[in-house]
């Protein structure tokens, strides 16, 4: 199982705070977007433009073909842009 946590953003969109879902549906940070937004639809282009992606406290580069290990905390962490 992946636990997902969602930022407070998220959450007016979502309705939810945290989820589970299967490791084998969500290998890597691309298939579970793809999950999210089949839920939760037009979540998939806001977690992909406006978020950066943490898996066990690692904020991830580059996240989208990142492996997500089985037990993993996914957060999903609205970007902050400043100049």
């Amino acid at each position: 199982m992946v636990t997902v946590k969602f930022s407070a953003s998220l959450r007016e969109r979502t309705g939810e705070s945290d989820l589970t879902v299967d490791a084998g549906d969500a290998p890597s940070v691309r298939r579970l977007i793809k999950l999210l937004d089949e839920r939760f639809p037009g979540v998939g282009e806001q977690l992909s433009e406006g978020h950066s992606v943490a898996i066990n406290g690692e904020i991830i580069a580059d996240p989208l073909y990142e492996d997500i290990p089985d037990g993993a905390e996914v957060h999903f962490i609205p970007a902050i842009a400043g100049g």
